[in-house]
Protein backbone atom coordinates (compact mmCIF):
# COMPACT_ATOMS: atom_id res chain seq x y z
CA UNK A 1 0.00 0.00 0.00
CA UNK A 2 1.29 3.24 -1.25
CA UNK A 3 1.90 6.03 1.59
CA UNK A 4 -0.19 9.06 1.54
CA UNK A 5 2.89 11.52 3.12
CA UNK A 6 4.75 10.77 -0.83
CA UNK A 7 1.88 13.14 -2.27
CA UNK A 8 2.71 16.19 -0.46
CA UNK A 9 6.79 15.39 -1.15
CA UNK A 10 6.13 15.34 -4.94
CA UNK A 11 4.10 18.23 -4.95
CA UNK A 12 6.79 20.58 -2.49
CA UNK A 13 9.06 19.03 -5.13
CA UNK A 14 7.17 20.38 -8.25
CA UNK A 15 6.67 23.40 -6.66
CA UNK A 16 10.29 24.41 -5.84
CA UNK A 17 11.42 23.09 -9.61
CA UNK A 18 8.84 25.66 -10.84
CA UNK A 19 10.06 28.55 -8.61
CA UNK A 20 14.04 27.98 -9.47
CA UNK A 21 13.10 27.81 -13.23
CA UNK A 22 11.05 31.18 -13.30
CA UNK A 23 14.40 32.58 -11.21
CA UNK A 24 16.33 31.47 -14.22
CA UNK A 25 14.11 32.82 -17.12
CA UNK A 26 14.21 36.28 -15.12
CA UNK A 27 17.99 35.53 -14.82
CA UNK A 28 18.45 35.44 -18.44
CA UNK A 29 15.64 37.81 -19.32
CA UNK A 30 17.12 40.34 -17.13
CA UNK A 31 20.99 39.88 -17.81
CA UNK A 32 22.93 42.78 -19.14
CA UNK A 33 24.38 42.31 -22.16
CA UNK A 34 28.27 41.92 -21.67
CA UNK A 35 30.00 45.23 -22.00
CA UNK A 36 32.17 45.69 -25.13
CA UNK A 37 35.93 47.14 -24.40
CA UNK A 38 37.87 48.81 -26.67
CA UNK A 39 40.91 46.80 -28.21
CA UNK A 40 44.12 48.72 -27.06
CA UNK A 41 45.93 49.49 -30.44
CA UNK A 42 49.41 47.96 -30.19
CA UNK A 43 52.52 49.80 -29.35
CA UNK A 44 54.58 49.40 -32.49
CA UNK A 45 58.17 49.15 -31.05
CA UNK A 46 61.45 49.28 -33.57
CA UNK A 47 63.18 45.89 -34.10
CA UNK A 48 65.88 47.86 -34.39
CA UNK A 49 68.73 47.69 -37.55
CA UNK A 50 69.13 44.61 -39.61
CA UNK A 51 72.94 43.38 -39.04
CA UNK A 52 75.31 41.99 -41.31
CA UNK A 53 78.48 40.66 -41.83
CA UNK A 54 80.05 41.78 -45.07
CA UNK A 55 83.35 40.50 -44.62
CA UNK A 56 86.16 39.66 -42.66
CA UNK A 57 89.65 41.11 -41.80
CA UNK A 58 92.80 39.58 -42.31
CA UNK A 59 93.25 38.40 -38.75
CA UNK A 60 89.45 37.44 -39.19
CA UNK A 61 87.65 39.82 -37.93
CA UNK A 62 84.20 40.92 -38.79
CA UNK A 63 82.79 43.53 -40.47
CA UNK A 64 79.49 44.53 -40.24
CA UNK A 65 77.09 46.66 -41.46
CA UNK A 66 73.68 48.45 -39.81
CA UNK A 67 70.84 48.88 -41.72
CA UNK A 68 68.27 51.11 -40.36
CA UNK A 69 65.01 52.36 -41.67
CA UNK A 70 62.56 50.37 -44.91
CA UNK A 71 63.20 52.89 -47.71
CA UNK A 72 64.02 51.59 -51.34
CA UNK A 73 67.32 53.96 -51.37
CA UNK A 74 70.60 53.44 -49.54
CA UNK A 75 72.41 55.96 -47.64
CA UNK A 76 75.85 54.83 -46.45
CA UNK A 77 78.29 55.38 -43.93
CA UNK A 78 81.34 54.45 -43.42
CA UNK A 79 84.11 54.53 -40.26
CA UNK A 80 87.18 53.71 -39.43
CA UNK A 81 88.87 52.48 -42.69
CA UNK A 82 91.87 54.01 -41.17
CA UNK A 83 91.61 51.54 -38.04
CA UNK A 84 92.78 52.77 -34.76
CA UNK A 85 94.41 55.71 -36.01
CA UNK A 86 91.28 57.23 -36.90
CA UNK A 87 89.89 55.14 -33.64
CA UNK A 88 87.81 58.52 -33.34
CA UNK A 89 85.76 57.98 -36.44
CA UNK A 90 84.67 54.93 -35.08
CA UNK A 91 83.14 55.88 -32.08
CA UNK A 92 81.85 58.54 -34.02
CA UNK A 93 79.71 56.09 -35.79
CA UNK A 94 78.37 53.82 -33.08
CA UNK A 95 77.71 57.40 -31.58
CA UNK A 96 75.38 58.25 -35.20
CA UNK A 97 73.74 54.30 -34.27
CA UNK A 98 72.63 55.21 -30.76
CA UNK A 99 71.28 58.36 -32.12
CA UNK A 100 69.40 55.78 -35.11
CA UNK A 101 68.48 53.25 -32.73
CA UNK A 102 66.70 55.94 -30.42
CA UNK A 103 65.02 57.87 -33.04
CA UNK A 104 64.37 55.95 -36.10
CA UNK A 105 61.44 58.35 -36.82
CA UNK A 106 64.08 60.75 -38.34
CA UNK A 107 65.16 58.71 -41.44
CA UNK A 108 63.43 60.07 -43.90
CA UNK A 109 60.44 57.38 -45.76
CA UNK A 110 62.33 57.32 -48.83
CA UNK A 111 65.83 56.02 -46.99
CA UNK A 112 67.37 52.75 -45.74
CA UNK A 113 70.67 54.08 -43.73
CA UNK A 114 73.66 51.52 -43.52
CA UNK A 115 76.47 52.29 -40.78
CA UNK A 116 79.82 50.52 -41.17
CA UNK A 117 81.05 51.44 -38.34
CA UNK A 118 84.55 50.07 -38.25
CA UNK A 119 85.95 48.76 -41.83
CA UNK A 120 89.53 47.93 -40.42
CA UNK A 121 89.19 46.03 -37.37
CA UNK A 122 92.18 44.91 -37.43
CA UNK A 123 93.73 48.39 -37.21
CA UNK A 124 91.42 49.37 -34.11
CA UNK A 125 92.41 46.10 -32.18
CA UNK A 126 95.93 46.98 -32.43
CA UNK A 127 95.27 49.92 -31.12
CA UNK A 128 92.40 49.38 -28.59
CA UNK A 129 92.83 45.70 -27.65
CA UNK A 130 89.32 45.34 -28.34
CA UNK A 131 86.71 44.07 -30.97
CA UNK A 132 83.68 45.92 -31.84
CA UNK A 133 83.07 48.73 -29.64
CA UNK A 134 85.47 50.34 -27.23
CA UNK A 135 85.82 53.30 -25.12
CA UNK A 136 88.64 56.18 -25.05
CA UNK A 137 90.23 54.64 -21.89
CA UNK A 138 91.10 51.91 -24.18
CA UNK A 139 92.97 53.73 -26.61
CA UNK A 140 96.44 53.37 -27.01
CA UNK A 141 98.81 56.34 -25.71
CA UNK A 142 101.83 55.34 -27.87
CA UNK A 143 102.38 57.46 -31.26
CA UNK A 144 104.23 54.24 -32.76
CA UNK A 145 101.32 52.52 -31.57
CA UNK A 146 98.47 55.07 -32.89
CA UNK A 147 100.17 55.04 -36.07
CA UNK A 148 100.67 51.68 -37.09
CA UNK A 149 96.53 51.20 -36.34
CA UNK A 150 96.74 53.10 -39.45
CA UNK A 151 96.91 49.85 -41.47
CA UNK A 152 95.64 46.34 -41.70
CA UNK A 153 97.39 43.53 -40.61
CA UNK A 154 99.30 43.21 -44.00
CA UNK A 155 100.65 46.47 -43.65
CA UNK A 156 98.42 47.66 -46.31
CA UNK A 157 96.70 51.29 -45.81
CA UNK A 158 93.44 50.26 -46.84
CA UNK A 159 92.07 54.01 -48.51
CA UNK A 160 95.39 53.18 -50.85
CA UNK A 161 93.66 50.04 -52.29
CA UNK A 162 90.30 50.73 -54.30
CA UNK A 163 90.13 50.96 -58.04
CA UNK A 164 90.54 54.49 -58.67
CA UNK A 165 94.26 55.22 -60.66
CA UNK A 166 95.69 52.38 -57.70
CA UNK A 167 99.69 52.25 -57.84
CA UNK A 168 101.58 49.42 -55.78
CA UNK A 169 102.92 52.49 -53.30
CA UNK A 170 101.14 55.25 -52.63
CA UNK A 171 101.59 58.20 -50.10
CA UNK A 172 100.74 59.35 -47.14
CA UNK A 173 101.98 62.99 -45.82
CA UNK A 174 105.54 62.38 -46.83
CA UNK A 175 105.61 58.37 -46.24
CA UNK A 176 105.47 56.26 -49.28
CA UNK A 177 103.05 53.51 -48.40
CA UNK A 178 101.49 50.19 -49.45
CA UNK A 179 98.63 50.00 -51.38
CA UNK A 180 98.42 46.15 -51.56
CA UNK A 181 99.35 43.57 -54.31
CA UNK A 182 96.79 45.13 -56.56
CA UNK A 183 93.47 46.97 -56.40
CA UNK A 184 90.71 45.18 -53.79
CA UNK A 185 93.71 43.04 -52.85
CA UNK A 186 92.80 43.06 -49.10
CA UNK A 187 89.61 41.48 -47.59
CA UNK A 188 88.70 44.88 -45.92
CA UNK A 189 88.31 46.84 -49.37
CA UNK A 190 86.73 43.54 -50.83
CA UNK A 191 83.97 43.99 -48.09
CA UNK A 192 83.74 47.83 -48.67
CA UNK A 193 83.58 46.90 -52.42
CA UNK A 194 80.52 44.04 -52.35
CA UNK A 195 78.58 46.05 -50.11
CA UNK A 196 78.27 48.71 -52.80
CA UNK A 197 77.89 46.58 -55.56
CA UNK A 198 75.04 44.82 -53.89
CA UNK A 199 73.37 47.74 -52.33
CA UNK A 200 73.96 50.62 -54.88
CA UNK A 201 73.64 53.66 -52.55
CA UNK A 202 73.02 56.62 -53.55
CA UNK A 203 75.84 58.34 -51.37
CA UNK A 204 78.37 57.37 -49.57
CA UNK A 205 80.11 58.89 -46.30
CA UNK A 206 83.52 58.18 -45.13
CA UNK A 207 84.11 59.35 -42.34
CA UNK A 208 87.99 60.22 -41.15
CA UNK A 209 90.51 62.57 -38.80
CA UNK A 210 91.69 65.20 -38.45
CA UNK A 211 91.60 68.36 -41.20
CA UNK A 212 88.26 70.04 -40.28
CA UNK A 213 86.67 69.35 -43.30
CA UNK A 214 84.37 68.09 -45.72
CA UNK A 215 86.02 66.85 -49.43
CA UNK A 216 84.54 65.86 -52.47
CA UNK A 217 85.75 62.78 -54.01
CA UNK A 218 86.46 62.52 -58.15
CA UNK A 219 88.88 59.99 -60.13
CA UNK A 220 89.69 60.20 -64.19
CA UNK A 221 86.26 62.03 -64.78
CA UNK A 222 86.31 64.54 -62.36
CA UNK A 223 83.83 65.52 -59.64
CA UNK A 224 79.91 64.09 -60.14
CA UNK A 225 78.09 67.56 -60.05
CA UNK A 226 75.46 65.73 -56.77
CA UNK A 227 78.38 64.58 -54.77
CA UNK A 228 79.03 68.74 -54.57
CA UNK A 229 75.33 69.12 -53.58
CA UNK A 230 75.83 66.72 -50.78
CA UNK A 231 79.35 68.12 -49.35
CA UNK A 232 78.14 71.54 -49.64
CA UNK A 233 74.95 70.55 -47.73
CA UNK A 234 77.27 68.89 -45.13
CA UNK A 235 79.68 71.64 -44.50
CA UNK A 236 77.13 74.38 -44.15
CA UNK A 237 74.87 72.60 -41.50
CA UNK A 238 78.65 70.96 -39.76
CA UNK A 239 80.61 74.15 -40.39
CA UNK A 240 83.37 72.31 -41.87
CA UNK A 241 85.27 73.48 -44.28
CA UNK A 242 83.93 72.39 -47.88
CA UNK A 243 87.13 71.44 -50.23
CA UNK A 244 86.50 69.99 -53.78
CA UNK A 245 90.04 68.61 -54.42
CA UNK A 246 92.24 67.77 -51.88
CA UNK A 247 95.75 68.88 -53.22
CA UNK A 248 98.28 68.40 -49.88
CA UNK A 249 99.75 65.51 -51.42
CA UNK A 250 98.95 62.72 -54.15
CA UNK A 251 96.62 60.42 -53.54
CA UNK A 252 95.50 57.07 -55.71
CA UNK A 253 93.36 53.82 -55.24
CA UNK A 254 91.40 55.75 -52.51
CA UNK A 255 87.88 54.73 -51.77
CA UNK A 256 85.81 57.66 -52.44
CA UNK A 257 87.67 58.02 -56.12
CA UNK A 258 86.84 54.66 -57.09
CA UNK A 259 82.87 55.58 -56.23
CA UNK A 260 82.78 58.53 -57.99
CA UNK A 261 84.28 56.07 -60.91
CA UNK A 262 81.20 54.32 -60.93
CA UNK A 263 79.38 56.85 -60.70
CA UNK A 264 78.11 57.20 -57.15
CA UNK A 265 78.79 60.52 -55.14
CA UNK A 266 81.06 59.60 -52.10
CA UNK A 267 82.17 62.61 -49.58
CA UNK A 268 84.84 62.22 -47.09
CA UNK A 269 84.03 64.00 -43.50
CA UNK A 270 87.61 64.94 -41.80
CA UNK A 271 87.08 65.90 -37.47
CA UNK A 272 89.27 68.47 -36.02
CA UNK A 273 90.96 66.27 -33.91
CA UNK A 274 91.92 62.48 -33.63
CA UNK A 275 90.62 62.59 -29.99
CA UNK A 276 87.47 63.99 -30.03
CA UNK A 277 83.65 62.97 -31.72
CA UNK A 278 82.42 66.10 -32.64
CA UNK A 279 78.92 64.46 -32.68
CA UNK A 280 76.77 68.21 -32.29
CA UNK A 281 78.57 68.98 -35.65
CA UNK A 282 78.23 65.58 -37.33
CA UNK A 283 74.11 65.51 -36.40
CA UNK A 284 74.00 68.61 -38.26
CA UNK A 285 75.50 67.55 -40.91
CA UNK A 286 73.99 64.47 -41.28
CA UNK A 287 70.45 66.12 -40.37
CA UNK A 288 71.03 68.18 -43.54
CA UNK A 289 71.72 65.23 -45.91
CA UNK A 290 68.26 63.94 -45.08
CA UNK A 291 67.03 67.10 -45.62
CA UNK A 292 68.54 67.25 -49.44
CA UNK A 293 67.68 63.42 -50.19
CA UNK A 294 64.13 63.47 -48.35
CA UNK A 295 62.52 64.38 -51.32
CA UNK A 296 65.13 63.35 -54.36
CA UNK A 297 66.88 60.17 -55.38
CA UNK A 298 70.33 61.42 -56.81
Amino acid sequence: MRSLSAKPVIVITLVLAVVAAGAIVFTVLNKKPPEILPVAEPKVIPSGPTRAVIGRSVEGRVIESFTYGNGPTNLAFVGGIHGGYEWNSVLLSYEFMDYLDANPEVIPKNLTVTVIPSANPDGVHKVTGKDGRFTVADVSTSKEVLASGRFNANKVDLNRNFNCKWQPKSMWQSKTVSAGTGAFSEPEAKAVQSFVLEHTPVAVVFLHSKANAVYASECEKGILPKTLDIMNAYSKASGYSAVQSFDSYEVTGDAEGWLASINIPAITVELKTHETVEWERNLAGIKALFRVLRTQII
